[in-house]
């Protein structure tokens, strides 16, 4: 298996992008943009995650982050993933959503190659990691990070887009604290 966009090592900070199954989007409702906002505060205070920037969009999620303490950056990855896909799933069921059926049948579907026996696929095989090398890449990626939500014209600016750490940069109110690099 290749390791190119692995976070292999556990020293360093990766600029991170993990994406749903079929790009679907799941992010669309308020409730599991929380649901994904409560894993996040869960891996920062119990599993060694700084966040240095993050934004949630409908269907993947963008962080510059760090395993600390003695974790594993590829562990903490595997048991957000694994959490928020029960949470997704229990949240799509328990709570109104006008797509239930679809989605429930896609993200079943996409089991049908897995060999070990699994009812629900949320999140695209692995993740998409790329190590932190210079000043100069944190602030592309944090630049990039940011401006996601206005390429796709959600916002006009980055800090009103209320699920993204450009509001942490801009010292406004956010549900998720990160940890801000002064490199602006």
């Amino acid at each position: 298996m290749s390791t190119k966009y692995k976070a292999i090592t556990t020293e360093e900070a990766y600029f991170i992008t993990i994406t749903t199954v079929g790009w679907i989007d799941v992010f669309t409702r308020l409730n599991q943009k929380h649901a994904i906002i409560n894993a996040l505060q869960y891996c920062q205070q119990n599993k060694g995650l700084e966040i240095y920037a993050y934004v949630i969009m409908s269907s993947h999620i963008h962080l510059l982050c760090k395993a600390t303490n003695g974790f594993v950056m590829s562990d903490v990855m595997r048991d957000f993933k694994k959490f928020t896909s029960k949470k997704i799933i229990q949240t799509c069921v328990d709570e109104p959503e006008s797509r239930r059926e679809w989605m429930l049948a896609y993200f079943q579907k996409a089991c049908n190659h897995l060999k070990r026996e699994q009812h629900y696929k949320v999140w695209q095989d692995g993740y998409h990691a790329e190590i932190i090398y210079s000043n100069s890449f944190i602030k592309q990626k944090i630049e990039y990070i940011h401006n996601n939500p206005v390429k796709d014209k959600i916002v006009s600016l980055p800090e009103d887009y209320y699920f993204s750490s450009a509001r942490n940069y801009a010292g406004l109110v956010n549900d998720l604290e990160v940890i801000l690099l002064n490199l602006f």
